[in-house]
């Protein structure tokens, strides 16, 4: 047809069709968020501390800088030997539990799941337990090692993610997805009742081991960041490079398929890497529930739903949310100290029913 009519103005491509990407604004925001809470997390505390003399110190450890910060020696260490440490592992560990929690939504294409949906809780919580049962069976030889409860919560988390792949490939290639999901619940099952048994058989051991189910970050230096960190570099690498095909996936696989894309190949691999940056999350800090929750819905809620913006601003806003949630655990009851567990629980459990309810039709 020839005419005015034949000639039209192309559409505008609508975010179904191109994804917004990450905005600079929205990186700002994240990277001031976790300064804000790198700052607040060592000036807070039974000693406290002035902001600026405290950015003032952690510039100082910038390479060619020499600022006057006006804190006594004596201060100067509490900064660097003992809440900076803490603070650095409230980052990373919020960080790659944030990250896991959105990768695990994209993978499973389900807005509850999180760190723990394959059984990596269940499976350090028996290894821990085991290890302090037996350790105070051999008079405390076991436990007296600063690394034996971080690696076996950390042998005992993959040990767990090993069950549920082999579970659920058995249960057909066909329905991946939904078979995982019901492989971790059976798994956490499974698991749950064993460390239940041991705890029965040892109820000595009990205040140890829920000292360390409900999660903290207290450290005695600069040990467990250098354990997280790097499992945190390599979880982060992998699940940022691959965020795009969250968003392919997201359509199907059968889209998917047509675009290029291997969708079980991608999925298992995702998996893994979250399920890594889990374990050596929680090998270091305990059980600490929800922030894989609470942060990735708000980063949805707030800036987009797209896989390239949930990520990178989760693995941020993350970090700075455990680094600020820590701090109201050690200050709420000053001089007792809150378990960070429950502190987030306390938070995520309104936050999950409304999850809940504004994700009723997805679930049914």
């Amino acid at each position: 047809m020839s005419g005015p009519t034949a000639v039209r103005k192309a559409p505008t491509p609508t975010p179904v069709d191109r994804p917004a990407g990450l905005r600079p604004g929205w990186l700002a925001a994240g990277v001031v968020a976790v300064l804000v809470a790198l700052v607040a997390g060592v000036s807070l505390g039974p000693v406290s501390l002035p902001p600026g003399s405290v950015a003032a110190e952690l510039l100082n450890l910038l390479p060619g800088v020499r600022l006057d910060s006006g804190l006594t020696e004596r201060e100067i260490a509490i900064v660097t030997e003992l809440r900076l440490p803490r603070v650095v592992l409230g980052l990373l560990v919020g960080g790659l539990l944030a990250l896991a929690g959105g990768c695990y939504q994209g993978v499973f294409r389900n807005p509850l799941a999180d760190p723990y949906l394959l059984g990596v809780a269940a499976g350090a919580g028996l290894a821990v337990t085991a290890v302090i049962a037996l350790g105070a069976g051999a008079g405390g030889a076991l436990t007296g090692l600063p690394v034996t409860i971080p690696l076996a919560a950390f042998v005992g988390s993959l040990g767990a993610v090993a069950m549920t792949y082999l579970l659920g490939v058995a249960g057909g290639r066909g329905r991946s997805t939904a078979t995982l999901i019901l492989a971790g619940v059976a798994v956490s099952a499974f698991l749950s009742a064993g460390q239940t048994y041991l705890l029965q058989r040892n109820s000595d051991t009990i205040q140890q081991v829920y000292s360390w189910l409900l999660g903290r970050l207290a450290t005695a230096g600069w040990h467990d960041v250098r354990l997280v960190l790097p499992y945190f570099l390599l979880t982060t690498v992998v699940v940022l490079l691959h965020r795009r095909e969250l968003d392919v996936l997201s359509v199907g696989d059968d889209e998917a398929r047509g675009l290029g894309l291997h969708p079980q190949r991608s999925r298992y691999l995702l998996i893994a890497a979250a399920s890594l940056g889990t374990a050596a999350a929680v090998s270091a800090s305990g059980l600490i529930g929800f922030v894989g929750i609470i942060v990735p819905h708000t980063v949805r809620m707030l800036a987009g739903s797209s896989y390239r913006v949930v990520l990178p601003l989760s693995l941020l806003f993350g970090g700075a949310f455990l680094a600020l949630t820590d701090v109201v655990a050690r200050t709420a009851a000053a001089p007792a100290e809150i378990p960070i567990g429950v502190v987030t629980a306390l938070l995520g459990g309104p936050f999950f029913v409304l999850v809940l309810r504004s994700s009723r039709r997805v679930l049914t």
